[in-house]
């Protein structure tokens, strides 16, 4: 089956985290709401629309949300309600389609090219969806709809929040081509800045580059941006994808070199790293710490555990013993990262038996 005689439905829950708070406690809605800790090395999980209004983000120190936002209410995360909303969530998609790609706990891609309940069209399909996650769950969620995962990835952030966007074949390469490279998939901060230096901003620059060009900046990635730029994709829905790894890493403003301070910045990455794991119900068995020298030397060190890593902790405390190992350094780190691997999900992580006796 080829991507244009494909429907794909993008489904993305609207700041879910905060929702769901805002949602359980009426003293929260309407107001600016962080889900994460306003400790000093704390990290924002989740933003709520009324917080990212001042620039508040996810993953952003909370020490800078509150300087964008005074009024910012912190709230602890509960990810064992996100993971049960999420639960329903996905109880309602497996109505429309057995072919679901699950992304996090917020969002998915949905294969509806069998329209299983004659609803006549894939918006039709989106807007059912919608409307039974706001009357099960009452939460807001918005769609993509499109003819391949790429461009309805796209589509489901253009009518934010609680929109649905519809893109059909005909108009996919022209929609592309109108938006900021760093919007798509894949494009990160270090690639979109490079995009930037060789004058590349939009679709539709990225789109007038030549695959020879591509190929000799962007090297293996240059067949996906040629493809991206041109509203190409050809990557089925997969009803049993399952992340390799999931992480984060940080680039500091300044080297680091003393302990303490590496300790405080590795603290902040397994904040962000931690919040990636959880929106994913996964656990994993080997801890990686990537880390760059001030003079670019990058190195990944790893250690396997017999039992999977189940808390922020035993993340953190792997790190570090990994990076401890690695400590004094002469010129600084500018860069530091923790990636959990080995990945099974977290039903799925063994519990300890009770003696017979």
């Amino acid at each position: 089956m080829t991507g244009n005689s494909r429907k794909i439905i993008h489904i993305d829950m609207d700041a879910f985290y905060a929702s769901v708070e805002q949602r359980d406690d009426p003293a929260l809605r309407g107001r600016p709401v962080a889900v994460g800790s306003a400790r000093g090395r704390g990290v924002v999980a989740a933003a709520s629309y009324e917080a990212r209004a001042f620039g508040v983000r996810s993953a952003m120190p909370s020490v800078t949300a509150l300087r964008r936002c005074a009024d910012l209410v912190f709230v602890p995360p509960r990810f064992d309600v996100y993971r049960a909303v999420s639960r329903q969530i996905h109880t309602i998609f497996a109505d429309y389609t057995d072919l679901i790609e699950p992304l996090s706990l917020d969002e998915a891609y949905l294969d509806v090219t069998e329209d299983r309940r004659a609803l006549g069209s894939a918006r039709a399909i989106a807007e059912e969806i919608r409307a039974r996650i706001r009357a099960d769950t009452a939460l807001t969620a918005s769609a993509g709809v499109s003819y391949n995962k790429f461009v309805a990835k796209l589509a489901s952030d253009q009518n934010k929040p609680d929109g649905v966007c519809v893109i059909p074949p005909a108009k996919g390469a022209a929609f592309v081509q109108t938006l900021p490279v760093k919007r798509f998939h894949g494009v990160g901060p270090v690639t979109a800045a490079k995009m930037a230096r060789l004058g590349i901003e939009s679709g539709a620059d990225l789109a007038a580059q030549s695959i020879e060009f591509l190929r000799a900046h962007f090297g293996s990635h240059a067949d996906y941006l040629h493809g991206a730029a041109r509203g190409i994709d050809e990557r089925p829905v997969r009803a049993d994808r399952e992340a390799k790894s999931i992480g984060a890493e940080r680039t500091f403003e300044t080297d680091l070199a003393a302990e303490a301070d590496l300790r405080a910045a590795l603290e902040r990455v397994a904040d962000a790293a931690w919040v990636r794991i959880e929106r994913h119900a996964a656990r994993g068995r080997t801890v990686t710490l990537k880390l760059r020298h001030a003079d670019f030397r990058t190195l990944t060190r790893a250690r396997s555990t017999v039992e999977a890593v189940t808390t922020r902790e035993m993340l953190l405390e792997t790190g570090w013993s990994l990076l401890r190992a690695e400590l004094p350094v002469e010129r600084g780190i500018r860069l530091l990262g923790l990636t959990l691997s080995g990945l099974v999900r977290e039903e799925d992580v063994a519990q300890p038996t009770l003696p017979f006796g």
